[in-house]
């Protein structure tokens, strides 16, 4: 199935949406399906409808790379976006973004994060199943992309290997970060000419393009920077083979003035230009092979693997044999440091509260509860957790916090019962 050319974009975001309608020679708009409402959409959105935009929702909490199956009512609430915006594809991550439950005997952890998954047969098995079944339950094409990564897995294929597995298993399109290739080059001394290569450029939905920084030997994939000139050298050798029907410019804060932003879709127009465009063509799957069930072994496997990498990130618990260590400590260190600022967005009343102690405030009680039920019940069982310790201090603030919580959770937390479950754990 041949998709439309969508040309060059930009990630559209609330506080660049004045913009975003000004800017010239954007052809259309990628959104984080998560944060639209299919009944209530941001008026600059319908603008940009009527006006001819193609607008793409983009999903970040399938986890199709998980053990489970995906949640049905995800689907659904996917589905509904994509609708809504009348849009011609629907875009997900290969990651997996919690793990634990039934099938591991374990309570399910969140990692408020996009999570690499191992490349390992047993996991692709999974993943291919998972695709089949958001693609049978979503209206238009599924396309996924692949993600940025600090830490590596023991593997037995290359990102290329398996992205082409992927596609050639399932017929799923590729949404290609170039900006994630970089990444991974620098983290974890990946080729991403190599992964190129290996990749049938032919089932590229689209591209994104995003900035980071480089800190330790660390690249942090940030969409808070500009974007680097090795990105768009990827780029250009990704155009070299194939023109990506679309393109766009990932920014999700630290916005700049409107002309540096039209500087930078500039530049990557420039670098697509400058690939030449590669023959191409319309891209076919291998002929379908009926397909079967995973087994309940493989998926237990996957999830047991999973659960214990994800544990040691956000729950203290050993880091799994064949990690290492030192990197594993950095990726905690990352998800603590975006646990804390998403809380701050999703209830900014906390660090206004709190002020200058929230921060290390929230690390602290971080390390001794991973998030188990999205932000929004991290913000408040975080809230709950300081006034069952007596804090804040002074009576001003612990009033306000308690006034917050009790607004949200509709009960006082009591320190007395904090004390009867640390004897009964006892």
């Amino acid at each position: 199935m041949t998709l439309e050319r969508l040309g060059t974009g930009i990630g559209w975001r609330p506080e660049i949406a004045d913009a975003v309608e000004r800017m010239p020679g954007v052809d259309w708009v990628e959104v984080v399906a998560e944060n639209t409402c299919p009944g209530h959409l941001p008026e600059s959105l319908r603008r940009l409808r009527e006006r001819g935009v193609t607008v793409v929702p983009h999903g970040v909490s399938l986890g199709l790379g998980g053990a489970d199956r995906p949640d049905e009512d995800r689907l659904t609430a996917l589905a509904e976006r994509v609708a809504a915006l009348g849009s011609p594809l629907v875009t997900e991550h290969i990651a997996f973004v919690r793990a634990g439950g039934e099938r591991t005997a374990s309570p399910v952890l969140e990692a408020g994060h996009l999570l690499p998954v191992p490349r390992t047969r047993d996991a692709l098995d999974v993943l291919c199943e998972n695709v089949r079944i958001a693609q049978a339950a979503l209206p238009v094409p599924l396309a996924v992309e692949n993600i940025a990564a600090i830490v590596s897995w023991p593997e037995e294929m290359t990102e290329g290997q398996f992205l082409y597995d992927l596609a050639d298993r399932t017929g799923v399109r590729l949404l290609i970060d170039v900006a994630n290739l970089h990444t991974n080059h620098v983290n974890r001394g990946e080729d991403p000419a190599k992964a190129l290569a290996e990749l049938p450029v032919e089932a590229i939905a689209y591209v994104h393009v995003a900035g980071g920084f480089e800190r330790d030997g660390v690249w942090h994939d940030s969409h808070a920077h500009p974007v680097p000139p090795a990105v768009l050298d990827i780029l250009t050798g990704l155009a070299s083979r194939v023109t990506p029907p679309g393109v766009l410019l990932e920014r999700d804060e630290n916005f700049p003035e409107p002309a540096e932003l039209e500087r930078e879709l500039a530049a990557i127009r420039a670098a697509v230009a400058a690939g030449g465009g590669g023959a191409g063509g319309p891209w076919e799957p291998s002929p379908a092979v009926p397909a079967s069930d995973v087994p309940d072994a493989v998926r237990e496997r996957v999830g047991l693997a999973q659960t214990a990498m994800l544990s040691s990130l956000v729950a203290g618990t050993p880091v799994p044999e064949g990690f290492d260590r030192a990197r594993m400590g950095v990726q905690a260190r990352a998800l603590a440091a975006k646990r804390a600022d998403v809380v701050a967005k999703v209830a900014p009343e906390l660090p206004e509260i709190l002020g200058a102690g929230y921060r290390a405030a929230f690390l602290a009680y971080a390390q001794e509860r991973p998030m188990t039920d999205g932000y929004r019940r991290d913000a408040l069982e975080f809230a709950g957790e300081l006034l069952r310790a007596g804090r804040p201090g002074d009576g001003p603030s612990h009033r306000r916090l308690e006034r917050w919580w009790l607004e949200r959770a509709g009960a006082a937390p009591r320190r007395s019962r904090v004390r009867r479950a640390l004897l009964r754990r006892g």
